[in-house]
């Protein structure tokens, strides 16, 4: 993965270059082997990914990916109301770019698997450069179903007749990105996404005067988010990046995500990033710690509660020395550090609002060709 400054070198000398007949460039030929650890709020999850990208005729690129996570939960979710356990999800995405004069055109599929619960994803995403390359125009949408099934004694109860719903999920995003000086530009980006079907956790209970009961949640939800993004160098060899996000939704959940993030060479085969989140929301309409009365909805899900989140993040990237200029090996890693703390999510164990520590460990070995 590009650090902050490589992207911005990439847009720029695409967006400028000479020749108005020119094809939109095709992302990169290479091959990734990837690590991944995540350890926090008593849920770990680990294993590999490897992705493989190749163009045809400079014309069409073609991508797959396969993604593995070993995941043992015994979230606060599980533990207060059911025994932790172990599975594993598998993931693969295909996706093909094709480059036409000035417009890229991108199709991707994506199928999850876990032994409860199944996701399927077509996506489409136009990308067109206008005004002589200094603005690009993205156009997307998505389609996803999801089958959600619940685990019984260890089996899945998707393929043996117990508890099954769905879940379909459409989503359309637009967004534009302009180059502002010859060390700078900015984006905006605007999704609008609408969920319907089983829209909760069959695993999770809610509280109604202190007893435990199966959540409730409306079987619809309609999202936007709204994204700007400003990028630019600030001193030789060195890139900045601001980033905010609003979302706002029909469960009047509203959040707002702020980033900063520093990228600096050091020589020609160092590239450092460092970077700051905060994340904030408001509750959702029908969540309640512990409801007083019986409504409709009801939901204890964390992720419905107010809480805010605090990430710092590093990146250390280096390329091997002695490679030719288009072919090349690169290892990559980067650490995350989170905090999450919850306004109005109790841990039913000390009684007190909820908190935990995240931390998320990734390592690439990347070859280009």
């Amino acid at each position: 993965m590009a650090g902050v400054l490589t992207c911005l070198k990439a847009l720029l000398s695409s967006a400028l270059a000479s020749g108005a007949a020119q094809a939109m460039p095709l992302p990169e030929n290479k091959a990734e082997l990837i690590y991944h650890v995540y350890d926090g709020g008593g849920v770990q999850a680990t294993g590999p990914a490897f992705l493989v990208r190749k163009s045809l005729a400079d014309k069409v690129s073609l991508s797959a990916q396969y993604y593995v996570d070993a995941v043992s939960n015994a979230s606060i979710d599980v533990v207060t109301t059911a025994s932790p356990f172990k599975e594993t999800r598998t993931a693969w995405d295909l996706g093909a770019d094709v480059a036409v004069r000035d417009s890229l055109l991108s199709v991707s599929l994506n199928s999850s698997r876990e032994p409860d619960y199944q996701a399927d994803t077509l996506g489409v995403d136009v990308a067109q450069e206008v005004f002589g390359g200094m603005t690009t125009l993205n156009l997307g949408f998505s389609r996803a179903r999801d089958r959600v099934g619940r685990n019984s004694r260890g089996t899945a109860d998707l393929n043996s007749g117990g508890f099954f719903d769905q879940a379909a999920r459409w989503q359309y995003r637009f967004g534009a990105t302009q180059i502002l000086t010859p060390r700078w530009l900015a984006s905006l980006n605007f999704e609008a996404v609408s969920d319907s079907g089983y829209l909760g956790s069959p695993y999770r209970a809610a509280r109604v005067f202190g007893a435990a009961v199966p959540e409730r949640n409306p079987r619809t939800r309609s999202s936007r988010a709204l994204k700007l993004r400003a990028l630019g160098e600030v001193a030789a060899g060195t890139a900045l990046r601001v980033d905010y996000r609003h979302t706002w939704d029909t469960w009047d959940v509203r959040s707002h995500t702020a980033e900063v993030a520093l990228s600096r060479y050091f020589g020609p085969a160092w590239l450092a990033d460092i970077s700051l989140r905060h994340y904030s929301q408001n509750k959702a309409l029908f969540y309640s710690d512990n409801a007083q009365e019986e409504n409709l909805y009801v939901s204890r899900n964390r992720q419905l509660s107010s809480f805010n989140s605090l990430g710092l993040g590093a990146k250390l990237s280096w390329a091997l020395p002695g490679a030719a200029q288009r072919h090349g090996l690169k290892l990559t890693g980067i650490y995350e550090l989170k905090r999450f703390s919850f306004k109005d999510f109790t841990d039913l164990r000390s009684g007190q609002p909820y908190r935990y520590d995240a931390q998320v460990l990734q390592v690439f070995i990347t070859g280009t060709f």
